[in-house]
């Protein structure tokens, strides 16, 4: 066997017979120039996190069941009752109450529930009703989307506004402290509702806005023929229709006559301006007028002043506010008590007069009679 290693030296040329015979072996591989992939350091650290995120995913899902669970788990409360949450008090005040009063059994959970539930910062203040037995996550949904509790105060209509003040110092539900008292007539008498922790003062705001949103509506739509200059005039003569009379029926009739005697520059002769001018604020004098009184100069005594006295007498309502803007069209100028409630109504003096003389000679004999009828409604009928 021949072998031309110049034209072919890469071949192999045996040394040997032997050698010649014998197969060749392929050549080795270096071992470096194999890669094994997963033994790679990379994807080692690439397995271990999978691992531990998938971890991480099962606790977490398990903690989510353990939780949801909890929250649906009929609380410690043996009977309904209300919860109070305070303006400002934060997630962990209102846990740490709500368990210390048996309402939750846990307040970490109630916590977690909250979180987990993104609620944190949806939960109101005010005072809410949670059923016996209520959930942790019934108690959340009435904190975070329930409808408080609510109260009502109704503010009586011809009241002053040092008798409104009084009368919300008086309220134990609202909150705060009152130091300013309004200007006479600014405020609405009305029956408002409110949560527990609303301040007094947020009432009176309420009052003073909801007295300019009615007295702008009725003054567009006032009678134009009317001796009233502005809003204010207007409000101090519904004040006095207020304070003359209770009656709804009687009040435009009322405001008509102190109309007609406006037009021609009469004095009103108001008894409760009169009282407003020697006891202001306080609103009751606590005893009849007197002669001297009536003879008595004040700035509101419109027995001695002509037209309108300088301010209000006491805070109208809707319906003396419509009166006064809307008076019954009449030719009365006198009105004078029937011992009833209501008014005997006159277009002239002398009308008047016999009026006042039957009012006069008749009341005892009304006032008796009244007497006479609560006695038998409050005697017990004998058996």
């Amino acid at each position: 066997m021949v072998i031309d290693t110049d034209n072919n030296p890469s071949r192999f040329r045996p040394r040997s017979p032997r050698e010649s015979i014998e197969p060749m072996l392929a050549p080795l591989i270096p071992k470096a120039s194999y890669i094994d992939p997963w033994n790679h350091s990379f994807f080692s650290f690439l397995n271990g996190l999978l691992s531990f995120i998938m971890i991480v995913i099962v606790a977490l899902g398990g903690f989510f069941y353990f939780v949801n669970v909890q929250l649906d788990k009929p609380g410690p409360l043996p009977v309904a009752r209300a919860v109070i949450v305070s303006k400002g008090m934060s997630l962990n005040s209102i846990a740490t109450r709500i368990q210390r009063e048996g309402i939750i059994s846990d307040s970490a959970l109630f916590i977690a529930g909250a979180m987990l539930r993104q609620l944190t910062t949806r939960l109101q203040a005010g005072e809410f009703w949670v059923p016996e037995h209520v959930t942790m996550n019934d108690v959340l949904n009435t904190l975070a989307y329930g409808d408080a509790i609510l109260y009502k105060i109704t503010i009586p209509e011809g009241q002053t506004s040092l008798q409104i003040i009084t009368f919300l110092k008086e309220n134990e539900i609202l909150e705060g402290a009152l130091n300013v008292i309004p200007p006479e007539g600014v405020l609405l008498p009305d029956t408002y509702k409110f949560m527990r922790g609303t301040s007094r003062q947020d009432i009176l705001d309420r009052m003073r806005e909801a007295h300019t949103r009615v007295l702008d509506r009725i003054w567009e739509r006032r009678s134009h023929d009317l001796p009233l200059k502005s809003k204010d005039e207007l409000v101090i003569l519904a004040s006095i229709v207020e304070k003359e009379t209770g009656r709804a029926d009687e009040r435009p009739r009322v405001a008509s006559v102190f109309i007609n005697r406006l037009k021609r520059s009469m004095r009103l002769q108001s008894d409760p301006t009169i009282i407003y001018g020697l006891v202001g604020g306080k609103g009751s004098l606590g005893r009849s007028i007197l002669k001297s009184d009536i003879e008595k100069h004040t700035a509101y005594n419109t027995y001695k002043i002509k037209g309108l006295p300088p301010t209000p007498i006491a805070n109208p309502g809707l319906a003396a506010l419509d009166a006064a803007a809307n008076p019954s069209r009449t030719n009365d100028f006198y009105f004078v008590s029937d011992g009833n409630g209501g008014h005997f109504f006159a277009s002239t003096l002398k009308e008047h007069n016999r009026n006042v003389y039957f009012w006069r000679n008749h009341r005892d004999k009304i006032r008796r009679s009244k007497k006479e009828a609560e006695s038998k409604e409050t005697t017990p009928s004998t058996p």
